[in-house]
């Protein structure tokens, strides 16, 4: 969590740490009452008798972004107090965003699959806002990264051409949707033709198979679940198989069970993190993980949803790209501590996993910083504050720019504490 750390601006922020009220998004796809570490987060900090064992916990959301705004304890929207004391942001970060955060930080507990799809580029973004801002309601783009608290299962990115080939080859129900013509391309093309020809092949396959009609899409996935049942009893099924089952009882006659033979499927162990940029396809399917993104909540949905779909634009929005995810493991920056860091400005995120009666000291950045407290308790101690105050799970803290912070664990477990900062590539 060290840092470049230039002066400081002559205008400080009025309070060296502010404790934060964080919303809860209660997703469909969300796990329900105990079960999510979300209801478990939130519950920490509430007043009421605890999570409702019948309702989804899916997202807490710790930032500005209008959909779900956290606020201070004590003085209304943290949005609304950046915007009077800019020096919390530092003078770089309120130059390049204005007198806004420029992430947005998250807890996610995932049942059941989340839709097909991708996050517009900033270009694309400004004209779909422009053009129908009841449905995109953000002018921003939506890199994200995503760590693993626990075992977490994503679709990321199309898989490589040989892996595509061998789908139109073993599974019928698929090149039959993709029809003969496309799955003709698709088969005979090599990667010496270029990645021009790869990827107009791969679209137009694609296209095909998202756009088929309903009639045609309940028919082949009937055709496909009766087979693989029928198979599964004298073969051991692949993964990917045994995915698209799981996914079919979710979502029914849905498209995105086809579509997940296309893409690359991803186990990320805790402590294994993936970052996803504009215009690639991805659905998290199931566990518990950190994201942080750019400050939007724009996504283009094409399957696997009960919500609005704009095949159209997905299909042509995305790079078709066939490159598997690149795993981040962390680096160490200081003892207990592990850096995220994405190719992307707005964001990067640490990990600090304390022993008992351990102490860290987070050096003063230039830019501002969300913390949260995933497990255990201690003490936090902000700049020259003679005394510290005792933080546990759940707890979540604004630090303005240039400010040094110490945490300190407790409690019998060791304290675990997430940090989401500006990527400290964009002050180099």
């Amino acid at each position: 969590m060290a840092g470049p750390s230039p002066p400081p601006p002559e205008e400080e922020p009025s309070s060296p740490s502010l404790r934060l009220r964080c919303a809860v998004q209660h997703y469909e796809w969300g796990r329900r009452g105990e079960a999510s570490l979300v209801a478990r987060l939130s519950d920490a900090n509430a007043d009421d008798h605890g999570p409702d064992p019948a309702r989804p916990y899916a997202e807490l959301w710790m930032g500005t972004h209008p959909s779900a705004p956290s606020s201070l304890l004590a003085d209304g929207l943290l949005r609304d107090w950046l915007a009077r004391p800019p020096a919390a942001l530092g003078p770089a970060v309120a130059a390049r965003w204005g007198g806004d955060l420029p992430f947005l930080f998250k807890v996610l507990s995932v049942a059941k699959a989340l839709s097909i799809q991708a996050h517009p580029d900033k270009d694309l973004a400004e004209v779909l806002h422009a053009l129908r801002p009841a449905t995109y309601k953000d002018g921003n783009h939506k890199p994200e990264m995503a760590i693993a608290v626990t075992e977490f299962r994503v679709l990321c990115g199309f898989a490589g051409i040989q892996e595509l080939k061998d789908v139109l080859r073993t599974v019928p129900e698929v090149e039959d949707l993709v029809g003969p013509e496309d799955a003709a391309k698709l088969l005979s093309v090599k990667e010496y033709h270029g990645v021009n020809e790869v990827k107009s092949c791969l679209r137009s396959a694609f296209t095909k198979l998202m756009t088929a009609s309903k009639e045609a899409v309940s028919e082949a996935i009937t055709k496909l679940i009766f087979r693989l049942n029928a198979e599964s009893k004298v073969r051991t099924l692949t993964e990917k198989e045994n995915l698209v089952l799981s996914l079919e009882k979710q979502y029914p006659e849905d498209v995105g069970v086809l579509s997940a033979f296309f893409f690359n499927y991803i186990k990320l162990s805790p402590g294994e993190a993936l970052y996803i940029g504009a215009n690639e396809p991805h659905a998290y399917l199931s566990g518990e993980c950190i994201e942080c993104m750019a400050t939007s909540d724009n996504v283009v949905r094409a399957g696997l949803t009960p919500k609005y779909r704009d095949v159209q634009t997905l299909c042509s929005m995305l790079t078709y790209k066939q490159v598997f995810p690149e795993i981040l493991r962390g680096v160490p920056v200081q003892p207990y501590v592990r850096r995220y860091t994405p190719p992307f400005d707005e964001f990067e995120v640490d990990c600090c996993s304390l022993p008992p009666g351990e102490l860290v000291v987070i050096s003063p950045v230039p830019g501002p910083s969300v913390y949260l407290v995933m497990a255990g308790e201690g003490e936090i101690q902000v700049d020259s504050m003679p005394n510290g105050e005792k933080s546990k799970q759940g707890d979540v803290f604004f630090v303005p720019a240039y400010t040094e912070v110490k945490f300190s664990a407790s409690g019998p477990e060791c304290m675990q504490l997430y940090r989401a900062g500006v990527n400290s590539r964009f002050f180099n």
